[in-house]
């Protein structure tokens, strides 16, 4: 950022009081200024050694500190996006797993059902086998009197021979 340099045109003034006025575009913050205002160079030297060096100077401090403001804006941004993305994926994380925990309540729920279906049909078939097995015990006992029955008139036949 900021390194291939700017290809806007800043035109800019100082006024009487040494304050700089920006003419074309660019608002500059106070903290800005104030930094513009201070010495950078080493040892102390005034940067107003001559006009056209102060004039390149700030000219080249003021590309800087665009630069700098421009990243530092960037980096914000990126910031805010990167958190804004997070929370989206947060929430459609939340999403997704609140559907998959829906999703094998209804599974489970109906593994359930399956079940006591089955468990019912098949205390449905106990009874019904246990109805007949009932009826063919009766049959039997029936069956197992008549021929009793036709034993004893049998032997009360036979009794005389």
């Amino acid at each position: 950022m900021g390194g291939g340099g700017s290809t806007r045109r800043v035109t800019f003034e100082a006024d009487e009081n040494e304050n700089i006025t920006v003419v074309k575009g660019v608002r500059l913050s106070d903290s800005l200024i104030d930094r513009m205002k201070e010495p950078s160079s080493p040892g102390g030297r005034s940067p107003r050694s001559s006009g056209a060096v102060n004039n390149e100077e700030l000219k080249k401090r003021i590309a800087e500190e665009l630069a700098l403001e421009r990243a530092r804006r960037d980096s914000e941004a990126q910031k805010r996006r990167l958190k804004q993305e997070q929370m989206f994926v947060r929430d459609e994380f939340g999403k997704l797993l609140e559907r998959e925990r829906i999703s094998s309540n209804e599974h489970l729920t109906r593994a359930i059902l399956r079940e006591r279906a089955a468990t019912e049909e098949e205390r449905q078939k106990a009874q019904r086998f246990a109805k007949q097995l009932e009826e063919k015990d009766r049959e039997l006992k029936k069956h197992d009197a008549f021929y009793k029955e036709q034993l004893a008139r049998l032997e009360e036949r036979v009794k005389p021979f």
